[in-house]
């Protein structure tokens, strides 16, 4: 970054998007943002530098590493169309913008590969889909956890398509300080805070009454919020160098 790029940590992603249209593909900001972020040295070294030139590609990375297409995704749900949960936000007197609000600042952001590989879906796709992590960026961690541990999860399929791309880091700890995913972990990187209690991979994802999801929605934020200065103190001491 040079001193005349920073980060807005309070910026809305909705706000520079079309309306009625998703910000992870059309907000030029977080674009911006995304490319500002993680172009930068691997785990190893090398540099990662991403380009958003190619035509229908969000952001694309070639060199001696390999070929890696990547798209961003708003990771934090509210689950505010879940239907079962209507009977909650109809109690919660504030309601839900703030809280979606702030899953649209970039500490609510990431980059995943955004290529089908053989037809199948992406890990954007499959962690959104799978009913046991329901999009739940915090279970989509612990399956990149154990991943770098070849053991298994809901996601080993879809997570072992991009192994290219999860090598690039090295290890679990490469990849969340690459991605200042730090607040989101142990101190010691041998576990995930997960944002309610949890039974390995049998509870359910989704919290079911205004108690649980107000549990949820308080960690949830609390994440964000830590990412997002996390973020602002990388981009202020990357100004200065």
């Amino acid at each position: 970054m040079d001193g005349s790029e920073s980060i807005d940590i309070t910026f809305d992603f909705r706000s520079d998007t079309p309306p009625w249209k998703d910000p992870d593909a059309l907000s030029p900001t977080l674009r911006k943002y995304h490319k500002l972020l993680w172009s930068k040295p691997l785990p190893s070294g090398v540099m990662f530098e991403l380009v958003d030139t190619i035509p229908g590609v969000y952001l694309h990375h070639h060199s001696r590493l390999g070929e890696f297409w990547l798209a961003s995704d708003s990771v934090i749900p509210t689950f505010r169309y879940e239907p079962r949960l209507s009977h909650v936000f109809e109690q919660i007197p504030e309601g839900l913008e703030g809280f979606v609000r702030i899953g649209y600042t970039i500490g609510g952001m990431m980059v995943f590969p955004g290529n089908r590989v053989g037809g199948q879906m992406t890990i954007n796709g499959a962690r959104g889909f799978h009913p046991r992590i329901k999009d739940r960026f915090d279970l989509t961690v612990e399956c990149i956890r154990r991943h770098y541990l070849n053991e298994t999860s809901p996601l080993s399929a879809v997570l072992a398509r991009y192994a290219d791309y999860f090598r690039l880091f090295g290890d679990f700890r490469g990849y969340v300080e690459f991605f200042l995913l730090q607040d989101l972990v142990t101190d010691d990187y041998l576990g995930v805070k997960f944002f309610s209690p949890w039974g390995d991979f049998n509870s359910r994802p989704v919290p079911d009454n205004m108690a649980t999801y107000l549990a949820y929605r308080e960690l949830a934020v609390g994440f964000i919020e830590a990412r997002n200065q996390r973020i602002r103190a990388w981009g202020t001491m990357h100004r200065a160098g």
